[in-house]
């Protein structure tokens, strides 16, 4: 309402403006504290109204009235607030369904000011504030917040959800967690399945973000279409997914749902016309201790899920004890480890690598033991793994190289060092340049330094693993393909990357020479490395027969418990010397074979 019509009323001039004496008193005293910013009231962004202490309108301004779309009349000065509220009713602005609650609701006594929304049946949110004011009455403003809220509600969800798949993310999941274990804990049972995708790294790198994207969503889509209602699903990150199932009666109920997610998520994708074929892993937590909390359950399903990788992947597999077991040994070794280095624990033992021809020591494999000072000697195979996977493979390795060829200069005779390099050497570490400061620290001939590699190497980005071996064999090192036949693709990158030699795994020489298919196998690589113009060294030479084989069907080299175990540097030149009197009375013993 404008001043003109206030003063109209006030002098009486037009309409229904018979007020009582003490409001318009009460209005006369209003406008003469304002004085000129009476003015002003139309042109605020909230809607503003003073009632009396009959709940009387003394003054409102324009916003008031267009936000509730009431006219100037409707809210003259003397309208009483009941009347406002039927008005609002008649314009269908309620939002109850019980009008005569809504206005006992909104015309009881205010006594002290108050904060409060109404959202409206028009779907708008208006915040409303009241103050008291002296005499009795009260002033109240009314803003329409609708889009404030509205923005504020899609934070909070884009804060607890992925933007990508729409699930919720992993903060609302550990909540969602959280409120489920109230019910374990009187006695419920629920279970957490974990599951990433199988190689989606190698996917998303080959067909791009855009398509790896769509899969995700489709997974998704897939996923939500075989669980029930009640369960909850969450995408933690990247392509990690958990499914909280509730409502679980035994393990069966766990076991059937995995089953069927691995089997609807396995089933073929055609996205903008690629064909894609994924599999997926699981492991699963059954929640039913009362102690279980949502970082144990998260924990307990991530290890069943390794383990369940390690061992076959697209299976599922439950959570045991001795799982948190293996973890906590795992942890206290990655610990151990990272002193060991520090106050230099590891040494390296030699075994020795005979030249079948010269029937001769020609080279020595480095190999990394540890002397733990409670432990004893630990083996590699009880800490490489845990160096590989935390990073600690690359300065365990750097001393490795280094002290290999600082070992072979030394020598007293130019045999070969064999030095083997991990996938993670290659892929977060700098295997040239390594290997160049060892080359120059230690003096060493490269032609004496082997590098060895398994056949994993090759898995992610081979383009850029054959970049760097071609760049060590620029350097003048010998490149050796370790475990030869069984890793991925072997022939092909034996075609690709001209390798020194290949050695035939231990698994095909352990049976011979009992195992006839084996020694096909073996007499297999050894012709292939002779018409490839590579080397081939037979590992695992445990007996005289085997010995013979290797022999016989053409193979460059052996290796194995026959000649030598691997033995500390110390012990390393006599064990030399004996390898070769042994396989100078092999030589002198089968004068039927010629070598």
């Amino acid at each position: 309402m404008g001043t003109e019509e206030r003063v109209a009323l006030i002098e009486g001039e037009g309409g229904d403006c018979n007020l009582p004496p003490d409001l318009e008193q009460h209005l006369h005293d209003v406008e003469s504290m304002l004085g000129s910013h009476v003015a002003a009231l139309d042109y605020m962004i909230q809607g503003l109204c003073l009632f009396d202490s009959r709940q009387r309108v003394v003054i409102c301004n324009r916003r008031y009235a267009e936000i509730y779309r009431l006219s100037e009349d409707q809210v003259s000065p003397g309208t009483t607030l009941e009347r406002i509220c039927r008005y609002r009713i008649e314009n269908g602005l309620c939002g109850k369904d019980d009008p005569e609650a809504y206005i006992r609701e909104w015309t009881s006594s205010t006594i002290e000011g108050s904060e409060r929304t109404q959202t409206l049946s028009d779907g708008r949110t208006i915040l409303i504030r009241r103050s008291p004011v002296l005499g009795g009455g009260w002033v109240s403003t009314h803003e329409d917040v609708t889009a404030r809220r509205t923005a504020e509600a899609k934070i909070a969800y884009l804060s607890s959800h992925d933007d990508l798949t729409g699930l919720p993310n992993r903060a609302k999941f550990i909540e969602r967690l959280d409120n489920v274990l109230k019910f374990v804990r009187r006695g419920e049972k629920a279970a957490l399945l974990y599951f990433n995708i199988d190689h989606f790294k190698r996917l998303n790198d080959t067909f791009g973000h855009t398509i790896g994207d769509r899969l995700l969503r489709e997974v998704v889509r897939r996923v939500l279409d075989t669980i029930r209602e009640t369960d909850t699903f969450s995408r933690l990150s990247g392509d990690e997914f958990a499914v909280l199932q509730t409502q679980v009666s035994d393990e069966r109920d766990c076991a059937a749902l995995a089953q069927r997610l691995i089997s609807v998520i396995s089933n073929p994708y055609c996205i903008e016309g690629h064909a894609l074929s994924i599999g997926v892993t699981i492991g699963i937590y059954v929640c039913s201790k009362a102690e279980d909390d949502p970082k144990s359950l998260l924990r307990g399903a991530d290890l069943a899920l390794s383990r369940a990788k390690n061992k076959c992947r697209g299976a599922y597999l439950f959570f045991e004890e001795e799982m948190n077991t293996r973890l906590q040994n795992r942890s206290q070794t990655e610990a151990d480890m990272r002193a060991a280095i520090v106050r230099e624990e590891f040494e390296i033992f030699y075994q020795p690598i005979l030249d079948v021809k010269k029937m001769a020591v020609t080279c020595l494999e480095a190999l990394v033991r540890w002397r733990h000072p409670k432990r004893g000697l630990v083996m590699p195979c009880e800490f490489i793994t845990v160096a590989e996977d935390t990073s600690l493979i690359l300065p365990l390795g750097e001393w490795v190289l280094r002290k290999a060829c600082f070992d072979a200069q030394k020598w007293t005779e130019p045999l070969r060092v064999s030095v083997n390099f991990s996938v993670a050497q290659f892929t977060h570490g700098d295997p040239v340049g390594s290997i160049e400061k060892a080359i120059s620290l230690s003096g060493l001939e490269p032609a004496r330094l082997e590098v060895e590699v398994t056949e994993s190497l090759f898995i992610e980005e081979p383009d850029e693993v054959i970049s760097k071996l071609r760049r060590i064999k620029e350097l003048g090192v010998r490149i050796s393909m370790d475990d030869f036949g069984t890793g991925y693709s072997s022939l092909k990158y034996l075609n690709l990357f001209p390798f020194d030699k290949i050695k035939i795994d231990r698994s095909f020489v352990k049976d011979l020479p009992q195992d006839c298919r084996s020694l096909s196998i073996v007499k297999s690589i050894a012709c292939l490395g002779h018409n490839m113009g590579f080397a081939t060294t037979m590992e695992g030479v445990e007996t005289e027969q085997q010995l013979e084989i290797a022999v016989k069907e053409g193979c460059n080299e052996v290796q194995g418990y026959f000649f030598s175990r691997p033995v500390p540097a110390l012990e390393m030149m006599s064990i030399v010397e004996n390898c070769n009197s042994k396989a100078f009375d092999f030589t002198r013993s089968k004068t039927n074979f010629s070598i």
